[in-house]
């Protein structure tokens, strides 16, 4: 055995805990390098790979023994082995996403594997953003796609994803969960021939494709039989269908033939009628010729009537212009009568005037006589003056006190607006302090119900606890600032958050039977301690810790009632805990290093330092921070207690105003009352003193009046001789239009005689009208009557023509005839054979009707469905025929490929069965493994079945994730997997801490087994990983132990050098002996 050296590019160590630096020792024996398998790994490089900044490893080709203690870095190796060849994070089960598997605070990582291929390596290298977690690949330094990766390690047999092959630490109990099907598959894709598997994906496939077919065969066959026994129905219904056909046919010929028999009985009765219309219209004419003469005589004396009326029209137009001459001359007349009334009545509007202007003169002057009286009798006025002073002083005063009281009452007014607008405020703001609350209860009543439920008791029944009790801490807590929230969330359990909080535990144990017992709520509860840790001081004080970040310690961002306080310092150490922002993330290695805290909250993280048991070295994780749920509302209490106070002293302060403002309503009220007395004092001393004054005005004015009345006085007998001189003249213009109305009277006579005479001369002429109007009409009732007869012949012959010409349309559409075609020959031969008359044609049309009828439900559906199905029957045999060939072809071709696959998977699980029995019996065990069949048709449903027994008595049970113990299922897997490990195709197998479960006495028994199996030339490659080994193992020259160490005082990987270690420690050696 030898170790191996490390690789000649390691660069610089990797940074672990505090001060730590790590790399991969190993040794190996300076004979010639043996031969690598194809496909095996040559080398391994990581940079900024989980634990590594920069590490090289060589492995052996054959057993690679990788052992270092916990955390130093082998699993890191499996997962680039795993990353690198092109598998997915899943398969290793440590993180989701490639970018996680990138060293803490780098951006980039890289994981090269170098393959044994003939005749040159292959380098495949894959790089690995944070950022956008993405990964770029080369072949030999050169970009390639991911998917050329994949080809070339799978042109290699390199399945990173079958656990027979690679099987990482943490997927170590997945392989006893494998059931016996993917346990075949991964058998056969990790040592069978490279067409076992795909023929036993043919088979499946060919299964799957003969069951569709011989379903489709049954199927199809059903519905051929269906179909056939459906025809069998149809073959009645369709001879039927042709008997009914040759009635329709016969009534489609009579329907064809009747309108042509329409068509010719009409025709005759147009000739018919045509020949009386041509008599009736020789008529006609002779009696026109008869009746010319009398015609021009009425037109004459028409004439003649016209022209007397004419003349009658004249005279009556020259006597309707005298009659209206005359009018307007009486009406003239008329109007110099009603001249002289109005001169009349003016005279008598004048003498009213007068004796109206005496009657005002008289009652002036007795009026100014009373009032002269009056002024007579009144005392001469006293001096009021003082009376009247003395009132407007006390009006002063009074003027000056409710101007006062106003500004008092609008100063008080103004004072209690502003108190009322102040209470709003202050109502407004607790209103929004009760919403946050209230929402605070909604969101421990959605997400908590029984906690609710326990809260209104709680509130119900607080008299019943001899101590304080807090409601649950996700209400009582409120945060200074929201955005502080998230930290105290992620501090305190989600338990803690919903429990209730009580000072005695008297009073906690009551109430959780009442809850739990009574109840069957399901709630929280905590006791504070009996000695308060609110107070408690933290370690150092925040300022010294202001240069890494740190702003301020968990208890300063939150309120709480003392006893909440208390709890949280005590059992989640809130006081001692600081808080920092991206500063303190920036350079959390430092902060880890020189603080020595135990939590860590950055802007974004959570960071717990804890000792490693292994190496006293300090180890952090950290976790991002989830969202606040609780607290991101919160109500500050202080400020709540001040707003009810204040809100209590505003409603004293305005009811103190509201009184203050009633009294002095009550006065101001009072003063005007007063006000009003005193004005009305005043006025009664004013009238007093105004009453001489006015009659002596009063007096002059009606004297004035008087004056101009004497002024107006009318001249009457001058206005009567001038009313008499207007009457005269009007006389004298009256007597001229009587003279003229005479003579218009006189000429109107004139013209009423004449006009009377040739009334006379119409009358005669109107009689002889009349008598021959009368001879007239009676030589025109026969020429009308004449007329009638020839009008409705004509209309006759028009109906029938248009009646010939719509049957012939008819009768040549129903025989399917143009306009202008005449009858064939075979429907006038058809016809001769049907009846002549339309009444045989309706008697034999309903009888054949009346046939035809008696066939219902049949139509041509009938003979296209008959016709249909027997073209698909045609259709459907040939297919059913085609498919049944089909099917045997299938049956061939299981048959062939199934000797291919079933007589060598047999073959190699035999092989399997007979090396897992012996790797049993030599630890005095029992194991075997069989084909597990149970249809021999069901080619998915094939598995191989693992079966063990490791106490003697007992018997063989099969491998299951559940019965066995772990170390029997830890060594049941290895086994298995050193019974592949000869057989094996695949170019390595990676096996990772699968010694974990098993006694000293399994442990020391499989690793002897791996050792012997493993390093056999003709095997393939194989890493154990472990973090610990038995003393006194065997070992093998063939074997590469890679030692992982890590720690502060590691020597970096390019300053290792193997001859000079073993030189010195030959000197050593050589010194010890001296």
């Amino acid at each position: 055995m030898a170790v191996a050296p490390p690789g000649k590019g390691s660069v610089g160590p990797r940074q672990v805990g505090v001060g730590g630096s790590g790399s991969l020792r190993a040794v190996r024996s300076a004979e010639a390098r043996p031969h690598f398998v194809e496909g095996s790994i040559v080398r391994i490089f990581m940079e900024n790979f989980l634990t590594y900044d920069v590490c090289e490893v060589h492995p052996g080709p054959n057993l690679n023994m990788i052992v270092g203690a916990n955390g130093t870095g082998k699993s890191s190796i499996v997962c680039a082995i795993c990353l690198g060849l092109a598998g997915k994070p899943s398969f290793i089960g440590r993180a989701d996403k490639v970018g996680l598997f990138v060293k803490q605070g780098c951006l980039k990582g890289q994981v090269e594997i170098e393959l044994s291929k003939t005749p040159d390596n292959i380098i495949i290298t894959r790089e690995i953003q944070v950022l956008n977690n993405t990964s770029a690949w080369f072949i030999n330094r050169k970009p390639a796609t991911l998917k050329t990766v994949e080809e070339q390690i799978a042109a290699l047999n390199i399945q990173v994803d079958n656990l027979c092959q690679f099987l990482p630490q943490d997927k170590v109990g997945e392989f006893a969960k494998l059931s016996k099907i993917e346990l075949l598959e991964a058998t056969e894709k990790s040592i069978g021939p490279p067409e076992m598997y795909q023929f036993h994906c043919e088979l499946k496939n060919f299964r799957e494709k003969e069951r569709e077919l011989e379903n489709l065969c049954r199927d199809k066959a059903n519905s051929l039989e269906k179909m056939r026994q459906r025809i069998e129905r149809y073959k009645q219904d369709v001879e039927r269908y042709h008997e009914r056909k040759r009635h329709l046919d016969l009534i489609e010929m009579l329907e064809r033939k009747r309108p042509w028999v329409e068509y010719e009985n009409v025709r005759q009765q147009h000739e018919e009628v045509k020949q009386s219309r041509d008599q009736a219209k020789e008529e006609l004419k002779s009696l026109k010729e008869l009746q010319s003469p009398v015609t021009k005589k009425i037109q004459e004396t028409e004439e003649y009537f016209k022209s007397l009326d004419m003349k009658i029209r004249d005279k009556a137009a020259e006597i309707k212009d005298t009659s209206q001459k005359c009018k307007q001359k009486q009406e003239a007349l008329e109007m110099k009568d009603k001249q002289i009334e109005e001169i009349y009545q003016a005279l008598r509007m004048k003498k009213d005037e007068e004796m109206d202007r005496q009657r005002k003169i008289h009652n002036t002057h007795k009026l100014i006589e009373d009032w002269k009286n009056e002024l007579n009798t009144m005392e001469v006025s006293e001096n009021l003056q003082p009376q009247t002073d003395a009132l407007n002083n006390e009006l002063k005063k009074l003027q000056e006190e409710r101007a006062n009281i106003d500004s008092d009452i609008s100063d008080i007014t103004a004072e209690k607006m502003n108190q009322e607008r102040e209470k709003k405020r202050i109502i407004d703001r607790l209103g929004q302090l009760n919403n946050i609350m209230n929402m605070k209860e909604e969101n421990l009543k959605g997400r908590f119900r029984d906690t609710h439920s326990a809260l209104m008791w709680l509130r119900k029944n607080k008299d019943k606890f001899k101590k304080k009790v807090c409601e649950p801490m996700m209400l009582e807590i409120n945060m200074k600032d929201n955005r502080h929230a998230k930290y105290v969330e992620n501090h305190i359990s989600a338990n803690d958050m919903r429990a209730f909080v009580f000072e005695s535990q008297e009073d906690m144990e009551m109430f959780l039977v009442e809850m739990r017992d009574h109840q069957k709520l399901r709630v929280n509860a905590v006791c504070a301690p009996a000695e308060s840790c609110a107070e408690n001081l933290p370690s150092r004080p925040i300022e010294e810790l202001h240069r890494y970040g740190f702003f301020s310690y968990l208890r300063e961002l939150f309120d709480a009632p003392r006893p909440v306080m208390s709890y949280l310092c005590s059992q989640y150490r809130v006081h001692d805990v600081p808080v920092g922002t991206e500063k303190t993330r920036n350079m959390i290695e430092r902060v880890i290093q020189e603080t020595k805290l135990k939590q860590i909250y950055t802007a974004e993280e959570r960071y717990v330092v804890k000792v490693s048991a292994y190496t006293n070295l300090m180890l952090s994780t950290n976790t991002s921070l989830r969202v606040a749920q609780f607290l991101s509302s919160s109500v500050d209490t202080d400020e709540r207690i001040q707003l009810e106070n204040q809100q209590q002293d505003l409603n004293n302060t305005l009811k103190s105003l509201d009184m203050r403002l009633t009294t002095l309503f009550e006065r101001q009220k009072h003063l005007e009352h007063r006000d009003n007395e005193l004005r009305q004092q005043k006025k009664e001393l004013v009238e007093r003193g105004n009453r001489r004054r006015q009659l002596e005005s009063k007096i002059g004015v009606k004297y004035d009046s008087l004056k101009q009345l004497e002024q107006d006085a009318v001249n009457l007998e001058k206005e009567s001789q001038q009313a008499n001189v207007k009457i005269k003249e009007i006389n004298t213009q009256k007597a001229r239009l009587v003279t003229e109305l005479m003579h218009l009277i006189k000429n109107c006579i004139s013209l009423n005689i004449l006009k009377a005479d040739l009334v006379l001369q119409s009358t005669t002429v109107a009689a002889e009208k009349s008598r021959l109007e009368s001879e007239y009409k009676a030589a025109s009732v026969q020429l009308r009557a004449a007329e009638q007869r020839f009008r409705e012949l004509d209309e006759r012959k028009r109906v029938l023509t248009e009646n010939c010409k719509e049957l012939l349309k008819k009768a040549r559409q129903v025989c399917r005839l143009s306009p202008d075609q005449n009858l064939p020959k075979e429907f006038q031969t058809a016809f001769q054979a049907l009846p002549t008359t339309l009444e045989e044609i309706d008697a034999f049309l309903n009888e054949e009707k009346t046939r035809a009828s008696c066939f219902t439900g049949l139509n041509a559906s009938v003979v296209e469905e008959y016709n249909k199905q027997t073209q698909e029957i045609q259709q459907l045999t040939e297919y059913l025929e085609e498919k049944k060939n089909e099917l045997e072809n299938y049956k061939q071709n299981i048959s062939q490929v199934k000797e291919r696959w079933l007589n060598p998977l047999k073959k190699l699980i035999e092989q399997i069965n007979e090396k897992f029995s012996t790797f049993f019996s030599s630890m005095q065990c029992v194991g075997e493994v069989d084909l597990h069949v149970e249809n021999e048709e069901e080619y998915d449903k094939y598995g191989i079945r693992i079966r063990v027994k490791f106490h003697s008595s007992t018997e063989l049970h099969e491998l299951t994730p559940y019965h066995q113990s772990g170390g029997e299922k830890s060594v049941s897997t290895m086994l298995y997997l050193m019974a592949l490990q000869e057989l094996n195709r695949c170019p390595f197998r990676v096996v990772d801490e699968i010694n974990q479960g098993m006694d000293p006495m399994n442990e020391r028994r499989v690793f002897e087994m791996v050792v012997k199996t493993a390093c056999k030339e003709s095997t393939s490659q194989y890493f154990f990983i472990t973090p610990k080994l038995l003393q006194n193992l065997t070992y093998n020259d063939r074997m590469t132990v890679l030692f992982v160490y890590n720690g502060p005082f590691m020597l970096e990987a390019n300053k290792w050098n193997l001859k000079s270690f073993c030189r010195r420690r030959r000197r050593l050696g050589r010194m010890d002996e001296q």
